[in-house]
């Protein structure tokens, strides 16, 4: 299928089609996603890596397609559809179907730097270069994986991943990507990096249901969404992104760690600026309570997909906005309170039906730092830089930080970058206020 062209001819020449495993899977194979993964269900990661030309120089879209089927042998989970299991109550499993993924080609009449250079003003151009899909409503029909190259005039690239959070986190996602670097540099995997499970494991639907006393403090129960797997939201959301520079970082630093004998992180400075920046905007509604999303110990790297990163929410009794940065710095990293277990208790108490929100439930902190994005490359070329962001973020809001790089674009994009989900009437104040307490713009 051809589209026509996009937003006045950025994008052109679409085609749809789809990719998954070069061998059978087999029959009546079934992937249990465990409550913290269908806590996740109504959130997707968008990521996309831009590429220099010499990453793609002589490659056709044909060419590119070949070892995705290769790729996917090793991650058949990915390229199956969501079933209501009988023998479960209607929990949602995944069926290992081959069904594949989606598979984007596109090209775009801007060189790799003019695309760059026009996303200082305008963010949400990023979203033309990867799949706004969900799943649902119709789940046998809904596939959890869009990969888009978007090729670019001047021979650069932008791969586009979009990823149903019910598969992992996007640490797992990272990882994701980075075995498909791996197998062009001819390092495959020994084994397939995923395992399916028996429906046997999952609880008699017949069996007397805990009773839950109340929802975490890092989820909203909404729905129920039925078989459309987003949160439809009360105010507009709108993503905007900016670049802390090694200087405004040191700065806010400075500041921060002025009472502290150990340093405190990038990730806790920033999210103290944040924190208290959104107290003052919000006039009288301040966000006491906040939750603080950060790698797992079960992320190892090893190729294996799951939610396995740390929710836990930090909660204050004063003002938020006459509270001093270092304080607030010190919450984060010291008082928050891990939520997991408490997360996944209740997703088995609803027997795998609640539908949760997590990112913007409460203003939500995350920490992608630690993720590997910069891992994936193609045929020895690293992304010039790499941006997530997240669909299906609640009104409240999150904030998303990201690893920076010294090999970026010619503006010298590194330090770090701060990607903001947040309602769109906050972002101008946001911006004001940032400008005028730190000089970020």
């Amino acid at each position: 299928m051809v589209s026509s062209k996009v937003e006045g001819g950025l994008i052109y020449n679409v085609k749809l089609s789809s990719v998954g495993p070069g061998r059978f899977t087999g029959q009546d194979i079934v992937h249990e996603p465990n409550g913290m993964d269908l806590a996740m269900k109504l959130h997707y990661l968008r990521g996309i890596y831009y590429f220099p030309s010499q990453a793609f120089e002589g490659l056709t879209f044909r060419k590119i397609k070949e070892p995705l089927f290769t790729w996917f042998n090793h991650f058949y989970m990915t390229c199956g559809r969501f079933r209501r299991s009988e023998e479960s109550g209607g929990r949602p499993v995944i069926k290992c179907n081959d069904c594949g993924a989606r598979f984007v080609e596109a090209q775009s009449d801007k060189t790799l730097d003019e695309w760059l250079e026009m996303m200082k003003d305008a963010s949400n151009l990023e979203r033309l270069l990867v799949s706004d899909k969900i799943i649902g409503p119709e789940l046998a029909f809904s596939p959890l994986v869009f990969i888009q190259y978007t090729k670019f005039k001047c021979g650069g690239m932008a791969v586009g991943l979009s990823w149903a959070h019910v598969l992992g986190d996007a640490f797992s996602a990272a990882e994701f990507m980075n075995v498909l670097g791996k197998l062009l540099a001819g390092n495959e995997p020994a084994r397939p990096l995923n395992t399916a499970r028996s429906l046997s494991r999952i609880q008699n639907p017949d069996s007397p249901r805990k009773v839950v006393v109340e929802d975490p403090l890092s989820v909203k129960r909404v729905g129920p969404v039925e078989d459309t797997w987003i949160t439809v939201n009360n105010r507009k959301m709108e993503t905007f992104s900016f670049h802390v520079t090694p200087t405004q970082l040191s700065h806010i630093e400075s500041k921060i760690w002025d009472k502290y004998d150990s340093p405190i992180a990038p990730f806790e400075s920033i999210c103290a600026v944040i924190w208290k920046c959104m107290a003052k905007i919000r006039h009288g509604n301040e966000p006491k309570v906040v939750t603080i999303c950060q790698k797992g110990s079960r992320n190892k790297g090893d190729g294996i997909l799951s939610n396995s990163q740390i929710l836990s929410i930090v909660k204050a009794d004063f003002a938020i906005s006459k509270a001093n940065h270092d304080e607030l710095a010190a919450m984060i990293k010291n008082q928050a309170i891990d939520e997991r277990k408490k997360i996944e208790e209740a997703m088995e108490c609803y027997q795998g039906l609640a539908d949760f929100v997590v990112y913007g439930a409460n203003l939500t902190f995350v920490n992608f730092q630690e993720a590997n994005f910069y891992g994936f490359e193609y045929n020895g070329q690293k992304p010039v830089y790499v941006s997530y962001v997240i669909d299906g973020v609640g009104d409240e809001g999150a904030v998303l930080v990201l690893p920076g790089t010294k090999n970026g674009a010619k503006d010298g994009r590194y330090g770090k970058i701060v990607n903001l989900i947040l309602p769109e009437n906050e972002i101008v104040e946001l911006k004001s206020e940032l400008k005028r307490e730190w000089s970020i713009a």
